[in-house]
């Protein structure tokens, strides 16, 4: 039987911290479905067709992925899909509290949906999309903080050009 594990985000944009989880998720499972959650009340920088792409283009190399995404409750989604695993990153005590609260809702809404929490190596400890498009947006320096195509379209998007 093909273990199936759904890692879902807004991806807003994908990280190189998001690249490493899903790299290691691949160590464990089969197949990993990226799913980004079209969430119609935020308003992200880049459009869902565009984050797709940045996060095929980045795990080119990574037989097992597969991008979708979804706009229902997530375990009715990963139950579509096939799968019985979400994947959630956890960088630090901020992040608890939110996915501690997530985890035991999609376990109420469906007992049989496990959460598996991976942490980030050292290196991408502190990186969020939210700190990425601040810094960015700011003129700092995300250059090895994302993946290449996601530095490129930052730059045009703010307008700014690569170091």
């Amino acid at each position: 039987m093909e273990r199936i594990a759904v890692y879902p985000g807004t991806f807003d944009p994908v990280t190189n911290g998001h690249i490493d989880l899903m790299r290691r998720a691949l160590r464990l499972f089969d197949r990993l479905i990226v799913a980004l959650f079209d969430n119609f009340a935020k308003e992200p920088m880049f459009p869902i067709e565009q984050r797709k792409e940045f996060i095929r283009i980045a795990t080119a190399d990574m037989p097992g992925i597969e991008v979708d995404s979804f706009n229902t409750l997530l375990v009715d989604y990963v139950r579509q899909k096939g799968a019985h695993i979400i994947i959630r990153g956890l960088r630090a005590t901020y992040d608890f509290d939110y996915e501690y609260q997530m985890t035991l809702m999609n376990r109420r809404l469906d007992s049989s949906i496990e959460t598996v929490i991976l942490m980030p190596t050292e290196e991408y400890f502190y990186v969020s999309s939210t700190l990425i498009k601040e810094v960015a947006a700011l003129g700092g320096e995300v250059k090895g903080l994302v993946p290449e195509v996601v530095e490129r379209a930052l730059m045009e998007k703010l307008g700014r050009r690569r170091t």
